[in-house]
């Protein structure tokens, strides 16, 4: 008998970093990683977040043509996007619990129909508040396909790549607002404002060509079902929101402070993602193209910023992430806001920054919400707290509209910088995940 004491069987971190070095690092080790299905699943996730982006953005770079044909003041087109925010909320909860009960793919293509069909109807309303209703039930699907998406890919990637895998689907936001950008560019430059802003949302149906592919194609995470299938409590509101007792941890803390972190992050970024094009056309007197090249600095740099979050999340950590970017987008968002007038070459250089930090902070979102809840109620925990951090965060753009009138759109664009702050608050209540195994 051999006196040699045996080895521990490996850890599951200790398995995963042995697998993942060598033919899994590099620029894009994270992707190799995730193998044959999980790619499509990312291709899916990265879609259908793509798409939902672009189906977003189709209102705010319509705001100017939707107030001058419907007469409409500031705090009117600021209702838009709370409407939209505030019943994202339901469809992102609804959709979590849905995900947590059928499955991921199934919902994530529930809510990709959903936004497209709405998104498309609201080229046909012919008053303001048929408007609004279509919008409105257009959040039905926005508020769930992130969440959704989110942790289809998250249980398909490794602990060590989760943070930059989540933060390429994050980035998938900033492709489908470029794409939203460049057709708003070339639909507004050939036809008369009263039409192209339904052109505009009539663009909206894309999206059914992607859940055609979804539903052949991608897949659940084998794993990950079956743990979800065999707990008692999958979807269930009731437990997201169980205190602690007895020495067993509840959940109620996580939620409370995930969902005061989603408020702030979204309250400050939907404030400037809604204003941004109107002041640079009502404050700054930009044409189309001028707005839209702007808007290339600005995107150019959320692009990059959902990048480089997601390998600093992984790196510093997901609490040190967002910190670090809730005071860089805050700051960005002061020096954007008071810019002097006719400094507009300052304007356009400035643009890049604040696109980058005010979309960094967003990538450890994906992993973090994942990692704070276990696999059972996974889609319910990251659904609710990030869409009720939507609806309450939704307040900051009606504000700023409110406030337009008298304080001007640059003015009351600092109110976004507050998010940040309750954000980086919240993060003092909720623990660090980094390398964490989803179970």
């Amino acid at each position: 008998m051999s006196t040699t004491p045996s080895s521990p069987a490996p850890t599951a971190d200790a398995r995963s970093g042995a697998g993942e070095r060598g033919a899994d690092d590099g620029a894009l080790g994270w992707l190799r990683a995730l193998g044959p299905r999980g790619r499509r699943a990312f291709a899916g996730a990265f879609g259908g977040y793509a798409l939902d982006s672009y189906d977003y953005f189709t209102l705010p770079l319509s705001m100017v043509a939707l107030a001058a044909y419907f007469h409409l003041d500031s705090g009117q087109t600021g209702l838009f996007t709370t409407v939209t925010l505030v019943v994202s909320a339901v469809g992102g909860a609804v959709a979590g619990v849905v995900a947590d009960r059928v499955g991921r793919v199934k919902a994530l293509m529930i809510t990709v129909v959903t936004y497209a069909v709405f998104t498309v109807a609201c080229g046909f309303a012919p008053t303001y508040e048929t408007l609004l209703v279509f919008r409105a039930l257009q959040g039905l699907g926005f508020g769930g396909e992130w969440a959704v998406g989110a942790i289809l890919v998250a249980e398909y990637a490794s602990a060590r790549h989760r943070g930059r895998t989540l933060g390429a689907i994050q980035s998938s936001w900033a492709v489908g607002w470029a794409l939203a950008a460049v057709v708003y560019t070339l639909v507004f430059s050939f036809l008369g404002d009263d039409l192209a802003w339904r052109v505009m949302f009539w663009t909206g149906a894309l999206p059914a060509l992607l859940v055609i592919w979804m539903r052949r194609r991608v897949h659940d995470a084998p794993e990950a079902t079956a743990q979800r299938e065999q707990s008692a409590q999958k979807g269930s509101f009731a437990a997201i929101f169980k205190p602690g007792r007895d020495g067993q941890p509840g959940l109620l803390r996580t939620t409370v402070f995930a969902g005061l972190l989603s408020t702030g992050v979204q309250g400050g970024y939907y404030t400037l993602a809604t204003w941004v094009p109107t002041y640079l056309k009502s404050e700054r007197g930009l044409s189309v193209v001028g707005t839209g090249s702007y808007l290339t600095f600005l995107i150019s740099g959320a692009f990059l910023g959902y990048l480089t979050g997601g390998h600093l999340t992984d790196r510093l950590g997901r609490r040190r992430n967002i910190w670090l970017f809730a005071l860089l987008s805050a700051i960005c968002i002061l020096a954007y806001a008071n810019i002097p007038s006719g400094a507009n070459t300052l304007l356009l250089v400035l643009g890049f920054p604040l696109g980058f930090c005010m979309s960094a902070i967003f990538s450890g979102f994906g992993s973090y919400l994942s990692e704070l809840y276990p696999t059972a109620v996974r889609g319910t925990g990251q659904g609710f707290t990030y869409n009720a951090g939507r609806a309450v965060g939704a307040a900051f753009p009606t504000l700023v509209g409110f406030l337009a009138d008298s304080w001007g759109v640059g003015g009351a664009l600092v109110f976004g910088a507050i998010g940040y702050g309750i954000a980086a608050l919240a993060l003092l209540g909720l623990p660090e995940t980094r390398g964490k195994e989803l179970r």
